[in-house]
């Protein structure tokens, strides 16, 4: 004897739809994300002599990575390639971002845009734009002289 099964096409599945979100997500993590726009993290530091931008750029290649400084604006950019390897089987997951990226940032005008410098190391792009001498933070001395203290004449 068979079961008689009433269909209803407005009343949602949640077996079928949870099914259809996992497939999705497993399709869209497995695939490289060529088309897919991304952007490295990056760290800010301001000290009295400079300001320091640290990005995160592993597995770009140097030659791949563009910084420029034009109207007060830092902008970095570059690509990260997803070389497939024909030969290479068994690819599980793919999660990494690739293709280019843009990030741009506003520069304060106490910068000196024209003695900026960018080191690449171990995956990390540090960019430092040192401050003009005005702009960095001085001390004065002040003396102060007590009023209640005897003058002392010179004799």
């Amino acid at each position: 004897m068979s079961t008689l099964q009433t269909y209803e096409p407005f009343t949602f599945d949640m077996n079928r739809g949870l099914r259809l979100f996992e497939d999705a997500v497993t399709r869209l993590m497995s695939e490289p994300r060529s088309g897919r726009p991304w952007s490295p993290a990056v760290d800010i530091l301001e000290t009295e002599d400079s300001i320091a931008l640290k990005a995160d750029l592993p597995d770009i290649n140097i030659a791949d990575i563009d910084v420029r400084v034009e109207n007060q604006t830092l902008t970095l950019s570059g690509t990260r390639k997803f070389e497939r390897d024909e030969t290479v089987k068994g690819w599980h997951r793919i999660e990494r971002s690739y293709g280019e990226f843009t990030r741009s940032f506003g520069v304060p005008t106490t910068v000196n845009t024209d003695a900026v410098a960018a080191e690449y190391k171990n995956g990390v792009l540090t960019i430092t734009l040192p401050k003009k001498e005005a702009a960095k933070p001085r001390q004065v001395k002040v003396s102060i002289q007590n009023p209640d203290a005897p003058v002392q004449q010179a004799v």
